[in-house]
């Protein structure tokens, strides 16, 4: 028998939620999933096809790699966070094809095998099987949700740090709780990163989704002077193209640490050359035509995110948990039963949900659904979670 690396999983073995998931499926249901994430199929506007154009023009160009991106690549980038009021110099962009590649990259660069990255809890959970992968290890630290919001708690991130301790993730808006770090919470991590000798890496791939900003939220940390840092971003989200596979990482902080580290990420993409030239060449145009997109999500999220506030309101024991940006709301529910007790109950009215455990929340219990679906699917699946939890 081959000795597989411990790095993959030896075992995918279905779970209950799976397993009553799929037997809705097999038995034709017209499932209302609260679930989706994928902008490409829930009816948002497509970007142009004119937009397209250049990925042909530049699939039959001459290929000439550039490990970091094309120039005009990462000028675009930059631009894209002009346009927001942010200063980003274009030789500060790496180009990725993914933030999950970015996230491999920068473990690659920061740690040998071993080291530790401090992740929030809750989080997305992709960021266990990418660690895993680069035989890095995460080490959680609680975001707390208080007197209506959710915050990171310096002290408590403090108790976690240890001597193999690399760098320090935040996602901003968070997945899936929606919240954004305070700016005072900002500097407070950049100083505590300083202080430690940690990187600090800021996941920002919904940035163009803040709803509903609380005052002295940080607005992003492509501002961050204090210590080394990373923001992702990519075109999954900011233009609703997961399908077309470019991201980028900016680099920022002290000049001397962030040249030094440019270098040896300069290498590690040469290493892998994984951007395809063709959708660099489109991408000054995709940015471009992407108010349309953005504009329309934002409504889609705002009109959805009513509805589910209208559907729960009056019910005992349940709370919508403040959302300030991103593509999900978090739902608390009566710990009358576990969260796989309530997903089942919602499967057997044809409603797909998350458990807050999918998610890594300490305690039960919550549900996250997403905000992305059509609104007509959303507001009929909201009614029929009002139907289980009123019960």
């Amino acid at each position: 028998m081959i000795p597989y690396s411990t790095r993959v999983p030896g075992g995918f073995e279905s779970n209950r939620i799976h397993r009553a998931l799929d037997a809705r499926r097999r038995a034709g249901a017209r499932l209302l999933d609260l679930t989706e994430t994928n902008p490409t199929r829930v009816g948002l506007p497509a970007l142009p096809s004119e937009a397209w154009d250049a990925l042909v023009a530049g699939s039959r160009a001459p290929y000439a790699p550039e490990p970091l991106g094309l120039p005009a690549a990462r000028q675009a980038v930059a631009g894209y966070y002009a346009e927001r009021g942010l200063a980003v110099a274009p030789g500060r962009v790496a180009l990725t094809a993914s933030t999950s590649e970015a996230y491999a990259h920068l473990f690659r660069l920061l740690a040998d095998p071993g080291g530790e990255f401090l992740v929030p809890e809750p989080s997305y959970p992709l960021f266990a099987p990418l660690a895993a992968l680069e035989g890095v290890r995460l080490v959680p630290y609680p975001l707390r949700y208080r007197e209506g919001r959710w915050d990171a708690d310096r002290l408590a991130i403090e108790a976690v740090v240890g001597p193999a301790a690399r760098g320090l993730l935040v996602v901003h808006p968070n997945n899936p709780t929606g919240s954004l770090v305070a700016e005072r919470d900002a500097l407070a991590l950049e100083g505590l990163c300083a202080d430690h000798g940690l990187a600090l890496i800021a996941d920002e791939v919904f940035g163009d989704f803040v709803l509903a900003p609380a005052a002295g939220r940080r607005g992003s940390f492509v501002t961050a002077t204090g210590t080394l840092t990373f923001v992702l971003s990519g075109l999954s989200k900011a233009c609703g193209l997961p399908q077309a596979k470019l991201a980028w990482i900016v680099v920022g902080g002290p000049e001397a640490e962030s040249a030094r580290a440019l270098a040896r990420l300069e290498w590690v993409a040469d290493a892998f050359l994984s951007v395809a030239s063709a959708i660099q060449q489109a991408l000054p145009d995709l940015l471009r035509e992407r108010p349309a997109f953005v504009t329309a999500t934002r409504a889609r999220l705002a009109v959805n995110l009513a509805a589910l506030d209208r559907a729960l309101g009056g019910l005992a024991g349940v709370e919508r948990l403040a959302c300030e940006g991103g593509w999900s709301a978090v739902v608390r529910v009566p710990v009358t039963g576990s969260e796989e007790d309530w997903v089942c109950a919602l499967l057997e009215r044809d409603v797909v949900v998350h458990p807050g455990h999918f998610f890594d929340f300490a305690e039960e219990a919550f549900l996250v659904v997403s905000l992305l679906p059509e609104p007509g699917v959303f507001a009929e699946a909201a009614a029929r979670l009002r139907g289980v939890l009123g019960v």
